[in-house]
């Protein structure tokens, strides 16, 4: 009998270390989808009246597959392409404009493509897909930023490093209101505030607002995660109650922790709303919240980008996930 426990043991171990990847290992990867969100912020506050749209997927006929762009920044004066290096340690260029970043704790040493290459290729597929949503940009009003906000980056030479590039020193004093450190960020394309120039930036976020976007978990401890939602697991009374959730019907779900009779539940609440512009009669009119309560130990099935394995969440540790079209 022991023989059989131990070997069904040994057998769920190594399922579970090739299927899936345990969420107590992801914080560094994580850290990475967290610092998204926290540069959205800052750039919303300092850029009053702005949007950021954050973990597009926005389709490439060259290569017919969907292309991901960390963050757009949309301003009344212009809108920016943005990659964010959440990198640490001494970062220095060599002679092909590549990033070498030494960890002086570990005294390890990594070579990173040039991230203004690569962010700079995104905009001619950024302006197609919205040339075909009926939004066409004029010339230049797209440019591209590399937001350096890891407060351990250190640049060893910081004039080495390409005018797109914002490091951590010029990141940390950027200030509402000081038009002087970032003024050179958006360049004006528009004369003036007219109602051509409004409608033209309501049709952008308009557009912006309902592309296609990366699945997203929000966690406790103020961490996310983008990727892609796969499935439920768990008991299958919860996994029937769930049944519901399909990314064809419902964009968002909360999630809310209670306790009944001494066991842990979670309160789910479901919005059914479709977000794809391509649904007939998808509006905020047909939207409707629905809830229902199972396990908290029911656990989130989830594909992180760029990761080979899904990771598994239970619901007690997530707040709310979000599903794209």
């Amino acid at each position: 009998m022991w023989i059989a426990v131990i070997s069904g043991l040994i057998i769920y171990l190594i399922v579970k270390l090739f299927l899936y990847e345990d969420d107590t290992l992801l914080d560094l990867s994580s850290s990475h989808f967290s610092a998204l969100f926290t540069v959205a912020k800052r750039l919303e506050k300092l850029y009053h009246g702005s949007k950021v749209y954050i973990g597009l997927q926005i389709p490439d006929t060259d290569s017919a597959s969907r292309q991901n762009i960390d963050l757009v920044l949309v301003t009344q004066e212009g809108a920016m392409v943005i990659t964010v290096k959440n990198i640490s340690g001494f970062v220095s260029t060599d002679k092909d404009g590549n990033w070498v970043c030494t960890d002086g704790k570990h005294h390890k040493t990594e070579v990173i493509s040039n991230p203004v290459p690569e962010t700079k290729r995104l905009i001619p597929i950024l302006e197609e897909y919205l040339e075909q949503r009926g939004v066409s940009l004029p010339e230049g009003y797209l440019s591209v930023k590399v937001i350096c906000p890891n407060p351990k980056f250190s640049s060893i030479d910081s004039d080495s490093f390409p005018p797109e590039v914002i490091t951590y020193d010029h990141w940390k004093n950027l200030k509402p209101g000081q038009r002087s450190l970032y003024s050179g960020w958006i360049k004006g394309v528009f004369g003036g505030k007219d109602k051509t120039q409004q409608s033209f930036y309501d049709q952008l976020n308009s557009a912006l607002s309902t592309a296609p976007i990366s699945d997203r978990l929000e966690l406790k401890g103020n961490k996310y995660v983008l990727g892609e939602f796969i499935e439920f697991k768990g008991k299958e009374e919860d996994l029937h109650s769930l049944r519901k959730i399909k990314r064809s019907k419902i964009s968002q779900l909360s999630v809310q922790k209670i306790s009944m009779f001494g066991l842990a539940h979670s309160t789910v609440q479901v919005l059914f709303a479709p977000r794809d512009y391509r649904v007939e009669g998808s509006s905020k009119a047909s939207s409707h919240w629905e809830e229902v309560t199972v396990r908290s130990s029911t656990e989130v099935v989830f594909q992180p980008l760029n990761s080979t394995k899904p990771h598994k969440y239970k619901l007690s540790s997530v707040i709310s996930m979000s599903l794209s079209a």
